[in-house]
């Protein structure tokens, strides 16, 4: 009936005496039978389910019962209202005085709408607090959904999930590193969790192409460290100085691999001194272009005018220098013949002070004047010689890059740190003549594109700078050499 109720009868009884429920009820059925008819009779209306139970709630107190009917009704707002009323005609319950009164016909419906009007307000107030996001936020939650979803494992450790079949893989630290790779594409990233390097990972290294990618940190290079002992390491690549992988933007990522250099060519130490260094001494100290820090030991009096330093790739030829040295080359050789002209003068002084001791000073003189003009053309010609031969052989490394490039040679030419030629080959048998060059050749020459395959054996031979015709297509650009093309270095 409850479910039906469109209705609820609120009345108040009170009796002069004690009186209980059933009473109450008894008094209710008995004094209102016959009093509506057989249509609004209370005993046919509940069995017809069109009212429902009566129920009772009293209390005794000082000799006197008081308390509240409530009855639920189906009917009409007229039937219901006829049925209240009829209420009030009870006088005696029990054997007691009796008063009712209708308190209130409260309607049902209206009952149930403030319920959920106070329900809708909760919903309102506790469900709808989250601003809408936008296009902008809309699009990154889904992304990292898709990334999230894509992330795997390799023996209970984050992974991409191209790690199980890929030739080559990524070792990084943490597992928002691998996310980030997955970001940008790289699916073959795996990470070691800490600096204790996992059985795992060590066992996976032994069977694939390692690229360690790392932290521009102290932390970083310990992991390398570590991994180097317990697996095998092919290349190495860090984030910039003071950085993390999972900080880096699409185009520091993908440069910082590009640039990954060979394991055996690293040397962690060092570069843990010169990084000491360059805190020690301020900005400035690493290249700008990328090229490799001069070594530690390197003697810092030696100025510009020192052939070893004038030549070596981590000193590129001063700006505004005339592709055309053979002048200052010759500079030495005019020195040397100033020299000769001295100490024959000095000679000459001594021989002509002697032979005026002796008494024939003026014919003395004479001779010696004449054997003094003699041995000037003599030293002229000489130095003459010596510069010309100076100007046919090149003396830096912008005239091996003339001779080589700029003339359409076809060659190479490799040259130790004086410019020095230690061999020159045709440009199609450059990568052997790297790969079996005698001595050790500190920079190349070559007429002709430099591909990846001469650029990684120049590295691991410790080549330090490279000049070309022109500059292929690299994966990888190891830092420890400096890459320039020919125009490029004779317009500086």
């Amino acid at each position: 009936m409850d479910d039906s109720a469109k209705y609820l009868i609120h009345a108040r009884i009170t009796a002069d005496g004690v009186v209980e429920r059933s009473d109450v009820v008894g008094a209710v059925f008995g004094q209102t039978e016959g009093l509506l008819g057989d249509e609004l009779d209370l005993r046919d209306l509940q069995q017809s389910s069109k009212i429902g139970r009566i129920d009772v709630q009293i209390d005794s107190e000082n000799g006197q019962s008081f308390g509240e009917i409530t009855i639920a009704s189906g009917l009409d707002k007229v039937e219901t209202s006829i049925l209240a009323a009829s209420l009030e005609a009870i006088t005696r319950v029990g054997p007691c005085e009796a008063r009712v009164e209708v308190a209130e016909i409260e309607d049902m419906r209206s009952a149930k709408r403030r319920e959920v009007v106070e329900r809708a307000k909760e919903l309102l107030t506790s469900s709808f607090d989250e601003s809408v996001m936008d296009s902008t936020e809309i699009l990154s939650e889904v992304r990292e959904a898709n990334r999230v979803e894509r992330i795997d494992e390799y023996r209970d450790l984050p992974a991409g999930p191209r790690v199980h079949d890929s030739d080559a893989i990524v070792v990084v630290e943490g597992r928002a590193d691998v996310l980030t790779l997955l970001k940008y594409g790289i699916k073959n990233g795996v990470a070691v969790e800490g600096t204790n390097v996992p059985d795992a990972v060590a066992d996976l290294t032994a069977e694939r192409t390692v690229t360690a990618f790392l932290d521009g940190d102290r932390g970083g290079e310990l992991i390398l460290k570590e991994l180097a002992q317990v697996g095998d390491v092919d290349y190495a690549a860090f984030a910039p100085e003071g950085r993390s992988v999972e900080d880096l933007s699409r185009h520091e990522l993908m440069a910082a691999l590009r640039e990954k250099a060979p394991f055996e060519s690293l040397d962690l130490d060092a570069a843990a001194a010169d990084r000491d260094d360059a805190d020690a001494t301020g900005p400035g100290v690493a290249a700008t272009d990328g090229s490799a820090t001069p070594a530690p030991d390197a003697d810092p009096s030696a100025g510009s005018e020192s052939p070893a330093t004038a030549t070596t790739p981590e000193t590129p030829s001063t700006p505004g220098t005339p592709v055309d040295s053979d002048e200052l080359g010759d500079e030495p050789d005019a020195d040397a013949a100033g020299d000769v002209d001295a100490t024959a003068g000095d000679v000459d002084s001594d021989d002509g002070a002697s032979t005026d001791v002796s008494g024939n000073g003026s014919d003395t003189v004479e001779t010696d004047a004449t054997e003094t003009d003699a041995a000037d053309t003599e030293a002229a010609e000489e130095a003459e010689s010596a510069a010309d031969g100076d100007r046919d052989r090149p003396r830096s490394l912008q005239d091996h890059v003339v001779a080589v490039v700029a003339e359409g040679s076809n060659r190479a030419r490799l040259l130790d740190a004086d410019c020095g030629i230690v061999e020159e080959v045709p440009a199609a048998d450059v990568f052997d003549a790297v790969s079996g060059a005698d001595g050790s050749p500190v920079a190349l020459v070559l007429d002709g594109e430099l591909t990846q395959r001469v650029l990684d054996v120049a590295a691991q031979r410790g080549i330090d700078q490279i000049v070309s015709e022109s500059e292929g297509e690299y994966v990888k650009r190891p830092a420890s050499v400096r890459v320039v093309t020919a125009d490029r270095l004779l317009s500086a």
